[in-house]
């Protein structure tokens, strides 16, 4: 698997903003509610993208 490499700057930013939409779509998720389709999909999406910037390496 490629590793992605970003300045430090630009990776704080995107590691903050990846952060704050995951955060805000599990919150969604979990208004839709938890046990029905549409908010465990945004609450899995927004874990993912918790975690998006796992995969990419500061330079």
């Amino acid at each position: 698997m490629s590793s992605r490499e970003l300045p430090a700057a630009q990776y704080r930013r995107l590691d903050r903003a990846s952060k704050l939409v995951g955060l805000a779509l599990v919150a969604g998720g979990l208004a839709v509610g938890g046990d029905t389709a549409a908010g465990f999909a945004l609450a899995t999406t927004g874990a993912a993208f918790g975690v998006l910037t796992v995969f990419i390496e500061q330079s």
